[in-house]
């Protein structure tokens, strides 16, 4: 039973004039026995809580950012109105800071054997999967002074999907492309290694494109066109170990890591490439194999919602074993990672060499905008010391960089807001350039 303060109310103003009138046990109990009885009438009127019945529906999944509706339906099978303040618990990242409040608790008003149905708003602020909590109800009586109480586990799961905010530049990436490909209405010729067909000669084309066999046998000089490779493999790496987990920013390098990939995605499945993802530390954490171009990128979206970074040290023996096991042929092998010193020496480059040597090797790393803006302040003593170290962490990052270079590897290190687009760029110039 749980009383209400209308209840505490009534008791408070009915004791106050027999304090000061009559102060007596008597009077005491004369007015505290009827208020007893109405509450214990009260409670027995209100609806049963324990015979309630509930079923959800509505959104399943979610961006991060966006908000999703979940549909409660309350069914009150009793033969009494249920007057009743409902609280739908979910963790506490399924909504915005402050809003939880508001947002959860509910009043609804449900006749004998009918039902009502209530929606539930979550915003939520992480990714992964928020699995409903439990339904408290308290059943009111009519007159509002006891009511009944019990919790119902009603199942729901939410996903909440990477916000994918690198899209915007898909558009521009698809233009550069086309331009490749030579679909577009330009004065140069598409580039690539890949023979598409043959056409008159023009003044201003590569004379090296002359197809003389095919001259021969016409009355015009033909030129060879090409088009960049198709159907060629990439697989995206994700590594998940304990350099993800550092923030840059308000995000963890993992979910800028995951942005890029997306966008790499978008891009190679619309160039004719297929797409595979692996996420690995010291395990397995997810994986997308197989997929056709028009499913893969949903399907790396909803096994990228529930990863975390794991503070574990990467096996790189390990990862390199999973991404060669999964990429037999030659194939073009995205490697989001850190580019920290001591993770690279003593990790990626005593395997690198097998990974190069049958595939071709991209490493994109997340770069902090903290480090750039900290060498240049020398207005302070401490912005002098701040200077220096950022300095000597920009020389010790260059110095990796060229290492792995060193071993035919490419690197893009850019900031979080940069790093997709410049991965993107990245690709299509190893596509123009007949490197995949």
């Amino acid at each position: 039973m749980a009383l209400t303060g209308r209840t505490a109310l009534l008791a408070a103003l009915g004791s106050l004039p027999v304090g000061i009138l009559a102060p007596s046990w008597t009077g005491m109990l004369a007015v505290n026995a009827p208020l007893s009885l109405a509450i214990l009438c009260d409670y027995a009127m209100a609806a049963p809580v324990r015979t309630l019945r509930f079923t959800r529906s509505g959104d399943t999944s979610v961006r991060l950012g966006d908000g999703a509706e979940v549909q409660l339906t309350v069914t009150n099978p009793s033969g009494r109105r249920l007057r009743a303040q409902l609280r739908d618990a979910w963790p506490p990242s399924s909504w915005l800071p402050g809003t939880e409040q508001a947002a959860s608790r509910q009043r609804l008003t449900v006749p004998a054997g009918e039902r009502r149905r209530i929606s539930t708003t979550l915003r939520p602020t992480r990714r992964g999967d928020r699995r409903a909590a439990r339904v408290t109800v308290r059943s009111y009586g009519p007159l509002g002074l006891a009511a009944r109480q019990g919790n119902h586990e009603v199942p729901w799961t939410l996903r909440v999907l990477p916000p994918f905010t690198s899209r915007k530049h898909l558009p521009s990436r698809l233009a550069r492309l086309r331009e490749l490909d030579g679909r577009t209405s330009v004065l140069t010729r598409g580039e690539g290694t890949e023979f598409d067909s043959l056409r008159e000669y023009v003044p201003g084309d590569d004379t090296r494109s002359i197809d003389w066999r095919a001259t021969a046998r016409q009355t015009m000089v033909a030129v060879r066109t090409w088009r960049p490779e198709r159907d060629r493999h990439i697989l995206v790496v994700l590594d998940t170990g304990r350099t993800s987990a550092g923030r840059v920013g308000d995000v963890p390098r993992l979910d800028a890591a995951m942005d890029a990939a997306l966008l790499l995605t978008a891009l190679a499945s619309r160039a004719g490439d297929r797409v595979d993802l692996l996420a690995y530390d010291r395990r397995l954490r997810a994986h997308v194999q197989g997929r056709p171009a028009g499913d893969v990128l949903s399907a790396m979206v909803n096994a990228m919602a529930p990863l975390e970074p794991e503070l574990v040290e990467t096996d790189c023996r390990g990862l390199a074993a999973a991404a060669l096991a999964r990429a037999p042929r030659r194939s073009l092998l995205v490697l989001l990672t850190s580019l920290d010193a001591a993770p690279i020496e003593e990790g990626l480059l005593p395997v690198l060499s097998q990974l190069t040597q049958r595939h071709t090797v991209l490493l994109a790393s997340v770069a902090d905008p903290h480090t750039t803006a900290m060498a240049t302040r020398r207005s302070t003593v401490d912005g002098v010391y701040e200077a220096a170290a950022a300095a000597q962490a920009q020389a010790q990052r260059r110095r990796t960089a060229d290492q792995l270079r060193r071993h035919g590897v490419t690197v893009v290190d850019a900031t979080p807001e940069n790093l997709a687009p410049a991965l993107a760029d990245a690709y299509l110039a190893l596509k123009a350039a007949g490197r995949l």
